[in-house]
């Protein structure tokens, strides 16, 4: 697929398509909640800002495993100046109104086998399924990759991320070292994503 998305050639301009581009969709998740994705550029920094003063404090907490009150200008940094091959950070986007509604990112070791991947989602779109909808896609650009195994470092008081993963078929261990983080892995291929 990876092969075919760098093919692509936009018929009006007769220019390549940017990989960048070709991972933009319009999503649906189960319950029938629709939002576009696209990865995150370095314009999208305000946003993001404004995107984190929306997520519960415990939810910063758990995405960031750190105690933090704010997302500072170095995280924010870190969340839009990717380099769209080993590194993505996608941002689901609420089609009406524009807002940021939850952000997934992945990054990947420098074989491009394994990849670590975190998700944050606004306190006020929870249980609708975006989280979910927005792990679907995060595989999918995992698989076109070659990435064979993703993996989520969870606080072992995230109950809801942790069920929520091993409903999508990840394997719960403990981590080495950090009695208070599990670490949730799932080994994906064209037929999981």
């Amino acid at each position: 697929m990876a092969e075919l998305v760098s093919e692509r050639v936009n018929a009006a301009e007769q220019r390549p398509v940017a990989p960048v581009e070709a991972w933009s969709a319009d999503l649906v998740t189960r319950s029938g909640y629709a939002f576009h994705v696209r990865p995150a550029s370095p314009n999208d920094e305000a946003a993001l800002a404004e995107f984190f003063t929306h997520v519960d404090k415990e939810d910063l907490r758990f995405r960031f495993l750190s105690a933090i009150q704010k997302v500072g200008h170095d995280q924010l940094k870190a969340l839009v100046m990717v380099d769209h091959q080993r590194t993505e950070n996608f941002l689901a986007i609420e089609p009406e109104t524009g807002l940021i509604v939850a952000t997934a990112m992945l990054a990947a070791d420098e074989t491009l086998t394994n990849a670590e991947v975190a998700v944050a989602i606004r306190a006020d779109f929870k249980r609708g399924g975006i989280s979910w909808t927005l792990l679907d896609h995060v595989a999918r650009f995992a698989v076109s990759k070659g990435i064979r195994t993703v993996e989520s470092m969870e606080s072992r008081d995230n109950h809801e991320a942790i069920e929520l993963e091993r409903e999508r078929g990840w394997t719960a261990s403990a981590c080495p070292g950090d009695p208070t983080v599990m670490v949730l892995r799932k080994k994906i291929d064209a037929t999981h994503a």
